[in-house]
């Protein structure tokens, strides 16, 4: 477990031969969806121009639409805290060119931005916690209206499990490709520095994770080191050791720890705190606004979306070749 603030850094991610990735203050490209799609794709609950609070930003997970990945338990606890929150969908369940999905998170964090007058909290999982770090690693402008990053089970540095999804004969969907352990989207992402300053990281993950992998410890696929955001990397047995049930889909939409630790970083200055966690959230099966008798449909209908579209998805035989602005100009 890290919860201390990581030095900035160079080294990491090498770009393509003989380029160099963007510094990190090079300015964003123009957002190249069509504004009406950018319009259409977020989805805001409460008064979000009224809130007192920092508004609450959902990104979902590849395979997963926005409602299948939060409605049935983020939606429902920020409601229950009268806390506005916003669900952006990235096109094609997240399936396809995560770049072109960074520019829905950069539009939602915009308009949530202007709309409010306030910082915006992202909480992302899986690719939903991927794709806004590299929304904030190419658009910098943005990195200022973020108070909050959470991710639960992100593929921050890619997953050597997601290579087994991608043999070169059979192809995967563009997204997957783009979480390959070393893909050059996540070397793109994490290139120069991983986190930003003013930025409190909170990097959730489970060493049960089946589909993010490694998730040993703070070294995993989840968890930053560079850079000049403060940082917890923490896993979900930090808090509770004798947990072996929080699998991946769980981390980011029933388990009471992630939920603990993700509203701890909201409600503080700075990330998440483990030593703040009561341990009682260990006897707990579920997040609030999780309904004990609707579970087990809600699960399944999640897990059915998600061996669907991964059987069903058109596959590509490589990964999306990367953007002329993540390099340097």
């Amino acid at each position: 477990m890290s919860s201390s603030p990581a030095a900035a850094a160079e080294g990491g991610a090498k770009p393509a031969v003989g380029r160099d990735f963007a510094p990190v203050d090079q300015p964003g490209p123009r957002l190249s969806v069509p504004a009406r799609a950018l319009a259409k794709s977020l989805i805001c609950s409460g008064d979000v121009e009224k809130s007192r609070r920092n508004v609450v930003l959902l990104v979902h997970g590849t395979t997963m639409t926005p409602g299948e990945n939060f409605e049935w338990n983020w939606g429902r606890a920020l409601t229950q805290l009268d806390r506005a929150y916003c669900m952006v969908a990235m096109p094609n369940r997240a399936m396809s060119d995560a770049q072109v999905s960074a520019e829905y998170v950069v539009h939602a964090i915009r308009h949530i931005h202007q709309m409010s007058g306030r910082q915006v909290d992202v909480l992302g999982h899986s690719q939903g916690g991927l794709v806004p770090r590299f929304a904030l690693r190419f658009w910098p402008d943005i990195r200022a209206m973020v108070d909050d990053y959470v991710g639960f089970g992100a593929t921050n540095h890619g997953s050597y499990m997601v290579n087994a999804l991608c043999p070169p004969v059979v192809g995967c969907s563009p997204s997957l490709w783009q979480q390959t352990a070393d893909s050059a989207f996540t070397r793109a992402t994490n290139s120069r520095q991983e986190t930003f300053a003013g930025i409190s990281y909170t990097n959730v993950y489970t060493r049960t994770d089946e589909f993010v992998r490694p998730a040993l410890d703070d070294t995993g696929t989840s968890s930053l080191h560079t850079g000049d955001g403060r940082i917890t990397n923490v896993a979900i047995q930090d808090v509770c050791p004798l947990d072996v049930a929080s699998e991946h889909i769980a981390v980011g939409s029933y388990d009471p720890v992630g939920y603990a630790l993700a509203m701890d970083a909201l409600e503080h200055d700075g990330p998440a705190d483990p030593d703040r966690i009561a341990r009682s959230v260990c006897t707990e099966l579920f997040m609030p606004g999780v309904e004990s008798l609707q579970f087990a449909t809600e699960y399944v209908n999640s897990m059915t979306a998600i061996a669907k579209e991964l059987v069903l998805h058109d596959r590509v035989p490589r990964e999306p070749d990367l953007k002329a602005y993540v390099y340097a100009r």
